[in-house]
């Protein structure tokens, strides 16, 4: 059994490096990833709900999200795909809405085990001012805490599919 919680860590000058192990088979993970119906049940942190899911899942197919959040905030994120193999592999570009100019380079490789899937995301960003402003923010708090609500909704799917 592997343990819960995001780990964060800083690579290089521009990088980030999350990595987190789920309970459930990369496919469902991937699915949870990827898919509208299910990134609206889990993604973002407390308080925070997609109220826009633009998914277009091919090379070169865009996405784009809006949550809302506490008080009314509203947060607007949006990119394009650059690689797409299901169920191990996302390339993508990632902007949010009031960043300085330039794009993060998104990589995210599942990697399963016995039933778990250790889920690694590598986020490149456009300059090391960019990635110290995200490392600033809470992000890490924030990220752990949609994480956890990914955990419980691959449980959920687990048993569903089970029962």
């Amino acid at each position: 059994m592997t343990a819960p919680g995001l780990q964060v860590t800083e690579a290089g000058t521009t990088g980030l490096l999350l990595t987190r192990t789920f309970a459930a088979p990369a496919d469902l993970v991937f699915a949870a990833l990827t898919r509208p119906e299910l990134l609206r049940r889990w993604h973002g942190a407390h308080g925070w709900h997609l109220t826009g899911c633009d998914v277009d899942l091919r090379p070169g197919g865009e996405w784009r999200f809006v949550s809302l959040g506490p008080g009314g905030a509203e947060m607007e994120m949006y990119g394009e795909f650059r690689e797409v193999e299901p169920p191990v592999r996302l390339v993508q570009t990632e902007i949010h809405r009031g960043w300085p100019e330039g794009a993060a380079l998104v990589t995210t490789v599942l990697a399963e085990t016995g039933g778990h899937t250790t889920m690694t995301v590598t986020a490149r960003y456009p300059s090391p001012e960019i990635r110290d402003q995200v490392v600033r923010s809470p992000m890490r708090r924030g990220a752990g805490e949609a994480y956890d609500r990914l955990a419980s909704l691959l449980d959920h799917e687990k048993r569903d599919t089970h029962e």
